[in-house]
């Protein structure tokens, strides 16, 4: 899964971009001949001869070449196989050492910041000329592309085309389309019942009911052990513990990508995360309350995040906080059962939701400056925004996931609702092997799947289509909208006014020099591992002393430089989020 932004980053998870009904990232296989001449920017291209490219990945969960299905598909369609390089199973030094190099690979998925780096360095190739000739590309180019790559007027004072942002939305800078907040309390629905469904006001009221379903449902059915939290280490990065940083988002403060030593709130105050009032600190205090109670995954400091999808398609976990955490068990067969994880509201929190990606989430693709065959990779990207690119993508083979309707629109099939949690094997025409397994391993996309079909009107994420909406009226949806009248959690939360929806900035925040990147780097990582003491201390007073020493510590470490540079970002946040309200 990506650090969606890492957010997604790990977006998606995102990634993997687990939705409600299994709307995950997902690619399908149609073959094509890989002698076809395919047109873009004005040319024939040539898919006799085979091509490998490299595919420096921040958001991959793998390393190693593409496989399953979406390889055969790639291979079938283009003539073309992925090397895929992986800083999250590799290493962050695998950026440092690749660049250094000079040749990071021939096709890049990259964070901002990252961006702005190679592009003075001359490691990331100008591609205005090559997206204005796109078919599917150049669409985006005026609205998307442009403005977001005016942002790194500083390295980019022409306004070339570098990197082309992800998980770009089509509806509008401060429209927000999903049914439920990126982070929000979700726990299993039944379980919850189980319980007595008692009403939760605040974190306190959150850990006992977490004690009484543990209590109460200690197995799944096939005897393996359940876990109220489970947490995971390999998507921290600057700025603390990811499992942090997003529970911070229930009480109105986020701490943005490019940003590490402080949290940000919708009315743009800033609260440095060692602040003895941070909800950084709130958020560590309550999971130490929760593990001195017995409710945190002793496996927590060990494992990654594979482990912990294992557990969440196993229905072993019993609170989450990403949306798209429900795709790994949710499903509209376990829906009719009253069986799911949903969302439940606590009274207290107040959370901040960034609108839709119009401009992207804080990664882009790019092409390495001495990228092999230009006009191919090019060729991939611009299929990947394509109807049929989407629809592979997002939806997975049509006549195996999802078929069409009467009215020309399209439903998920019965195998189609539950094959990325079953891993459902594939037919040998799409190239066999699990369907989780084969999935795109490039877990990202440029524009995302709250664009519209031309064909059908609907949003390529299949959780919108109207016939998952009809068929998701299952017991498990109509008990909750009845128990909390509402249409859905976000429906919910905005009638409760419990949630502050501010616009998503996508921009250039600046790099840093040298002294403070190497200051960052430092305080980062202190804060990363004092946190993940803190939160296994044996006693409260060892957790104060932490937390006091802590505090102490990165000062030593230039932590008053770095949050100087970190204020100068967020007031730019703050602006142009002001600006996109102002002008909405």
């Amino acid at each position: 899964m990506s650090k969606r932004s890492k957010t997604v980053k790990k977006s998606m998870l995102v990634l993997c971009a687990c939705f409600l009904q299994a709307a995950v990232i997902l690619s399908g296989c149609e073959s094509a001949s890989q002698q076809t001449d395919t047109p873009v920017a004005g040319t024939a291209i040539d898919h006799s001869k085979p091509l490998t490219i490299t595919v420096f990945d921040n958001a991959a969960n793998y390393q190693g070449e593409q496989t399953g299905w979406y390889g055969k598909l790639l291979k079938d369609k283009f003539n073309l196989t992925l090397n895929i390089l992986s800083p999250q199973v590799a290493g962050d030094q695998l950026y440092k050492t690749r660049s250094a190099a000079g040749d990071l690979g021939d096709l890049l998925i990259i964070d901002n910041s990252q961006l702005e780096e190679l592009i003075p360095a001359g490691l990331v190739m100008d591609i205005t000329d090559k997206v204005k000739n796109t078919k599917y590309l150049s669409k985006y180019m005026d609205n998307h592309f442009k403005p977001f790559n005016a942002a790194f007027d500083k390295v980019n004072p022409n306004g070339k085309i570098y990197g082309l942002p992800t998980f770009e939305a089509d509806t509008s800078p401060t429209t927000f389309s999903e049914e439920i907040p990126y982070s929000s309390p979700i726990m299993p629905w039944d379980y919850y019942k189980g319980v007595g469904a008692p009403q939760l006001n605040n974190l306190t009221d959150l850990l006992n009911v977490l004690k009484k379903m543990q209590e109460k449902y200690p197995k799944t059915p096939d005897g393996k052990p359940i876990v109220p939290i489970t947490l995971w280490k390999d998507w921290d990065n600057n700025g603390g513990m990811e499992n942090v940083r997003w529970l911070s988002n229930w009480y109105g403060y986020e701490r943005p990508n490019g940003i590490t030593t402080l949290q940000l709130n919708a009315k743009g105050d800033m609260v440095p995360l060692i602040d003895d009032n941070s909800m950084y600190k709130k958020i560590l205090q309550f999971y130490f309350t929760a593990n001195q109670m017995g409710l945190v995954d002793p496996d927590s400091a060990s494992q990654d995040w594979n482990k912990v999808a294992e557990k969440l398609t196993n229905k072993q976990v019993l609170l989450l906080w990403y949306s798209w955490q429900r795709g790994f068990y949710n499903s509209i067969e376990r829906g009719k059962n009253g069986d799911g994880n949903v969302a439940i509201p606590i009274a207290d929190t107040h959370i901040i939701q960034n609108s839709d990606a119009y401009y992207g989430n804080g990664r882009v693709f790019a092409l390495g400056s001495k990228a092999k065959d230009p006009a191919r990779i090019m060729e991939f990207l611009d299929w990947l925004v394509s109807p049929e690119g989407m629809r592979y993508y997002t939806n997975g083979i049509e006549g195996f996931n999802y078929e069409k309707t009467a009215d020309g629109k399209f439903k998920l099939t019965e195998v189609g609702q539950t094959a990325f949690q079953k891993n459902t094997p594939v037919p040998a025409q799409y190239g066999g092997g699990g369907y989780q397994d084969g999935q795109s391993k490039i877990n990202s996309m440029i524009m995302s799947d709250f664009v519209k079909d031309p064909d059908t009107g609907e949003f390529y994420n299949n959780n919108y289509w109207n016939a998952t909406i009809e068929a998701n009226k299952t017991a498990l949806t109509i008990d909750w909208q009845k128990t909390y009248n509402a249409t859905n959690a976000t429906d919910y939360y905005l009638k409760n006014h419990m949630i502050d929806i501010v616009p998503n900035i996508n921009t250039s925040l600046g790099t840093d020099s040298s002294d403070i990147k190497n200051k960052r780097d430092q305080i980062s990582n202190y804060v990363k591992s004092t946190s993940w003491k803190m939160v296994f201390a044996k006693n409260q007073a060892e957790f104060d002393q932490l937390w006091a020493k802590m505090k102490i510590d990165v000062a030593g470490f230039g932590w008053n430089d770095v949050i100087a540079v970190d204020k100068a970002k967020a007031q730019k946040i703050v602006k142009m989020r002001a600006d996109a309200s102002a002008n909405k």
